[in-house]
């Protein structure tokens, strides 16, 4: 059996079965670490919290959640891609506290340029000004924001991301491309 029809065979059998659940951890586990790696990496470099703390904080909300039926890996996945950008908005609410108004938490720009094609740019997105712009997305199109937060935090492919939302590739993308250029035009410092 593949590893992506496991997966999602544990999943569905862990919504009952505690010998899943415990079968599945280490691969989750895995997955989640790979997940926050890739987040992390868009943080500023002298950021305080490191990937595998980020990934066990996400593994033990996600496995909490006792009324979470899984459907599928890409639910599960998507699931822990708003737990971390929720963790990472979080952890930089409290070090913002901390700091009282210095410097805020910072995704690094170049590895953000999904959002502006092209040339990857060198500039740096405040975190909750991301989260802020994304909730305001929300607002207008609840779709696209999901679509930005499961491809930017959760890095699910446009694929993965309609078989989740139940739409087609063609609209994922379509709708991928729109939330990018509202994004650019509202975070780009002269936009």
């Amino acid at each position: 059996m593949d590893q992506t029809v496991s997966v999602t065979k544990l999943l569905l059998d862990a919504n009952h079965d505690a010998q899943a659940r415990e079968d599945l951890a280490p691969i989750l586990l895995d997955k989640l670490r790979g997940i926050a790696q890739q987040a992390m990496v868009k943080e500023r470099r002298d950021h305080t919290l490191q990937p595998t703390l980020l990934a066990d904080e996400a593994f033990m909300k996600l496995v909490g959640k006792d009324n979470v039926d899984w459907e599928c890996r890409t639910h599960f996945y998507a699931i822990a891609a708003i737990t971390i950008r929720r963790l990472l908005v979080d952890h930089a609410r409290s070090h913002n506290a901390q700091k009282r108004g210095g410097d805020r938490d910072r995704l690094a720009m170049e590895t953000m340029d999904q959002f502006g094609g092209g040339e990857p740019q060198q500039q740096a997105i405040d975190v909750l000004d991301l989260d802020a712009a994304l909730e305001e997305l929300k607002e207008l199109n609840q779709r696209q924001s999901e679509i930005v937060e499961l491809k930017f935090f959760g890095g699910l492919t446009i694929k993965q991301i309609a078989h989740h939302l139940d739409v087609s590739p063609r609209l994922v993308d379509g709708d991928w491309a729109m939330a990018r250029a509202w994004l650019r035009q509202k975070l780009e410092p002269n936009g």
